[in-house]
């Protein structure tokens, strides 16, 4: 109801009755109810000015409320397209890892599986040379496999006399059954190592010392193997060692004659292996 509403009522009930003589009570009524009207009218103008700053204060909210949904939003599809990035980013980054993983695995099947016939061949090059020296045993000749190779131990008295160079004849049919046996092996590495005992060297011409003994019975054996008995060079190496790696401690006799030997190792050729492995 506005005020000239009300303005317009009173001036309607006093023209209704200006013809009537009002009473000072009836006037004062009058009075006092249009003064009750204005104090309203106040209230509900203070009212009304509260509500509309009310009004004012909750658009205001729902417009940073709304600036801040955007913004999560915008934050939201920025997270998103962050996710999908790393998402395909690692996706391409395990197929290849899965990928590489599965080379290398058919890497390690193919060397395990060359390791495995290195292993039947050499059991198998033991097995042979076992047979074919089977009559030497009893002079010191031993066959043994370590770290994957054939070892024939030879000790000198089977193949030397004391401080000789020189191949005695039973030497040379241990070395002719062995050859017997490489010759069946072209893919074999073979390798002539000659050891001796701590024991000084005297009186030998141009033997000097155990360095001098080792090598020279070790390049002894492999011409004998391949003036003799037609094995390719390019498959030998003759080394001495001297005295420094013994087989037997202490300073017996028994001891230094252990020590005192020709070992002739035996190695596969792992030319495959080793592209493998590049």
């Amino acid at each position: 109801m506005t005020k000239q509403f009300i303005l317009a009522m009173l001036c309607l009930s006093l023209f209704a009755s200006s013809c009537v003589v009002l009473s000072k009570k009836k006037y004062e009524a009058l009075i006092a109810q249009k003064d009750s009207l204005n104090v309203g009218w106040d209230q509900a103008n203070i009212k009304i000015q509260s509500l509309e700053e009310m009004i004012a204060g909750l658009k205001s909210d729902t417009a940073a409320l709304h600036a801040k949904i955007t913004d999560l939003n915008n934050q939201l599809e920025g997270l998103n397209s962050n996710y999908s990035a790393l998402s395909s980013k690692s996706s391409s980054e395990i197929n290849k890892l899965s990928a590489d993983l599965q080379k290398r695995e058919a890497r390690l099947k193919e060397v395990e599986e060359i390791l495995r016939k290195r292993d039947e061949a050499t059991n198998a090059l033991k097995e042979k040379l076992q047979k074919a020296l089977l009559g030497f045993r009893e002079s010191g000749l031993t066959v043994e496999i370590k770290d994957g190779k054939v070892y024939v131990s030879l000790t000198d008295k089977l193949l030397f006399d004391t401080g000789s160079i020189i191949i005695d004849e039973k030497g040379k049919q241990a070395l002719q059954e062995l050859a017997k046996v490489l010759n069946t092996q072209p893919d074999i590495n073979i390798a002539v190592e000659g050891h001796t005992d701590n024991q000084r060297v005297g009186n030998l011409g141009q033997i000097k010392d155990n360095w001098d003994l080792s090598v020279m019975r070790a390049t002894s054996v492999v011409r004998y193997l391949t003036e003799q008995q037609g094995i390719s060079p390019e498959r030998l190496t003759a080394t001495g060692k001297g005295q420094y790696q013994p087989i037997a401690t202490g300073n017996t006799a028994e001891a230094r004659s252990k020590n005192r030997r020709i070992e002739i190792v035996l190695s596969p050729k792992l030319d495959e292996l080793y592209n493998l492995i590049k």
